[in-house]
């Protein structure tokens, strides 16, 4: 069986969850082989093992944390010269995609992005997207090449499958623009204890509706009782009353949890464009006729001052 590349995404060693939900699509297609990269790579080989790595290739150096991009496509192209591997695969973040665009440059394939399936083809992996602000689903193939393919959180479920996980060290030589562009400083940002918006299971947004900044803590409530992200629509965030890091929609993030629970938001194309392909999708609106209606699995009509509080204390009083 042919193997497939699944680049790992990690801090310090501990790999995070959209990795491990790679891991469960390349087994689809072929056998997964992991590269990890930079400081800790090694301490993943556990993790990655268990969830189905029958390789993983580790390479460690300063030149990953210190710049740019270009050394981590360094060396995923010294991976698929050393594999020959039916496809690469990379989580679908703003980094995961850049990484992609240049490693398929450099190979002289066709590449894939923000993927929300996987299958196995006559012809190579067949991934499936949703286009054109997720109002149709295509499914498509890399005819030239190597396919690249980035996939987006929450596409798959993570499974175990315990493999070899054999460790080897890869031999990269890092290129001449591998150190164009150095980092001169970090500024940690500050945690709020909830999941990272793109890889949460649950989100719970809120929009115009929540009718300014003070407003939103009915929203984080509910969705720290469900243990939640916290969205906001471009309305809510070009008002000021949410960070642009929170932004939902064409314009902002894209997630595609198992459940998103929209309130005070009326549906515009933009957010749509952002959270649709979530699988089960709940909305809070006083207006019937809002559009967020005509995609949700469920919808309450009523005011998101009076059903979400009690909302929350159902959850709660379910959890307790």
């Amino acid at each position: 069986m042919a193997e497939v590349l699944v680049y790992v995404d990690h801090v310090d060693g501990a790999v995070r969850k959209p990795t491990l939900e790679l891991l469960t699509l390349a087994r689809r297609v072929g056998e997964p082989v992991a590269v990890a990269l930079g400081g800790g790579a090694a301490d993943t080989a556990a993790v990655l093992a268990e969830h189905g790595a029958v390789k993983v290739l580790t390479h460690e150096a300063a030149e990953y944390a210190d710049y740019l991009v270009v050394p981590k496509v360094d060396a995923l192209q010294a991976a698929v010269e050393a594999v020959s591997p039916a496809a690469v695969l990379v989580p679908s973040s703003a980094e995961g995609k850049e990484i992609a665009a240049r490693l398929a440059l450099r190979l002289g394939s066709g590449i894939i992005t923000d993927a929300v399936d996987l299958e196995s083809g006559d012809e190579g992996p067949v991934a499936t997207q949703s286009v054109f602000a997720a109002a149709f689903t295509t499914k498509s193939r890399v005819s030239k090449g190597t396919p690249v393919i980035t996939v987006k959180p929450n596409s798959a479920a993570v499974e175990a499958a315990p493999a070899a996980g054999a460790v080897e060290a890869l031999s990269v030589t890092f290129s001449a623009a591998a150190t164009g562009t150095k980092v001169t400083s970090r500024t940690p940002r500050e945690s709020t204890g909830r999941p990272e918006l793109t890889e949460a299971a649950i989100v719970v947004s809120g929009g115009r509706g929540v009718n300014g900044a003070e407003n939103f803590a009915i929203i984080e409530a509910l969705a720290d009782s469900l243990g939640a992200a916290v969205g906001a629509s471009r309305a809510a965030v070009d008002a000021g009353w949410y960070p642009h890091t929170n932004q939902v929609g064409q314009t902002g993030k894209s997630v595609s949890p198992q459940l998103y629970i929209a309130s005070g938001i009326s549906g515009a194309i933009q957010h749509r464009a952002g959270m649709q392909t979530s699988k089960t999708i709940v909305a809070i609106n006083k207006d019937a006729e809002a559009p967020i209606f005509e995609l949700v699995d469920y919808g309450v009509v009523g005011d998101l001052f009076d059903v979400v509080p009690q909302l929350t204390e159902e959850v709660k009083s379910r959890k307790g």
